[in-house]
């Protein structure tokens, strides 16, 4: 299991196309083909995933949008990082590696 740092990042892998619409949005893996679909809550955690500079940064953001048990935000978020990740949709860079 993923958990969350102030040393890595996520990255959408370039062979992935997000298109968004209505605030949901659609992950398609251009290499196989397949697709993930978000919600509303999980698009809103994509993109701060996506645009934050660290999982920490995005975790904290997250947590002054939403009223969430703190332990319980961490738990899901890294649950979808990690599927995220499983899904080979994205990578997972840590302050060592250049994107």
């Amino acid at each position: 299991m993923i958990h969350i740092s102030s040393t890595q990042r996520v990255r959408a892998l370039p062979h992935v196309l997000v298109r968004e619409l209505d605030g949901e949005s659609i992950l398609l893996d251009l290499d196989s083909e397949c697709y993930f679909g978000l919600d509303t809550i999980g698009t809103y955690f994509w993109t701060t995933l996506c645009q934050s500079t660290s999982t920490e940064v995005a975790y904290h953001k997250i947590l002054e949008t939403y009223e969430v048990e703190a332990e319980r935000l961490r738990h899901d978020l890294e649950y979808l990082i990690d599927t995220l990740a499983q899904h080979g949709l994205v990578k997972i860079h840590h302050d060592a590696e250049r994107s």
